[in-house]
């Protein structure tokens, strides 16, 4: 097992919330890039991908990543389903999320948007996150239906 570091995941959504990293590719136009920006954020903070063929978190490239890597879904049920290499989380309430997990939203069609928290204090979480591009933006701003929260609980080699 390896330690997740949740200051690298939130430092790199900091850097890119309001720009792209050239090394990926920008979903935007495909169904937007949130979840693709929430992964490398995530990958920043655990380093190591998971490259199984069907159930796997990784990107190669545009044509050669799993769909947990840019799937809202996908990703909730990796992160909680995974046995295997990469990263692994549990669903739990606000209050006991913290700083580098992950907040799914739906706005009333089901869940369809991801964002990485980067700041927790007491009730007030700010997330930063791509398609709707932000940085620090109070998830309370959000006009959404239901709100799920996804702890990181480790990295496995």
């Amino acid at each position: 097992m390896s330690y997740y570091n949740r200051l690298k995941a939130t430092t790199y959504a900091h850097k890119w919330a309001m720009s792209r990293n050239p090394e990926y590719y920008n979903f935007d136009k495909i169904g937007g890039d949130c979840t693709n920006f929430v992964s490398q954020a995530l990958f920043a903070g655990c380093g190591k991908m998971n490259y199984g063929k069907t159930f796997g978190w990784y990107y190669i490239d545009l044509n050669s990543r799993s769909p947990a890597w840019t799937g809202v879904g996908f990703l909730y049920k990796f992160l909680l389903n995974n046995k295997d290499s990469g990263p692994y989380g549990s669903e739990v309430s606000a209050d006991e999320a913290e700083v580098g997990d992950i907040v799914q939203l739906d706005f009333g069609t089901g869940y369809a948007h991801s964002a990485m928290i980067v700041y927790k204090y007491k009730d007030e979480i700010r997330v930063s996150t791509h398609t709707f591009d932000c940085d620090n933006k109070l998830l309370s701003e959000y006009n959404y239906e239901n709100v799920r929260f996804i702890h990181i609980e480790g990295v496995r080699i």
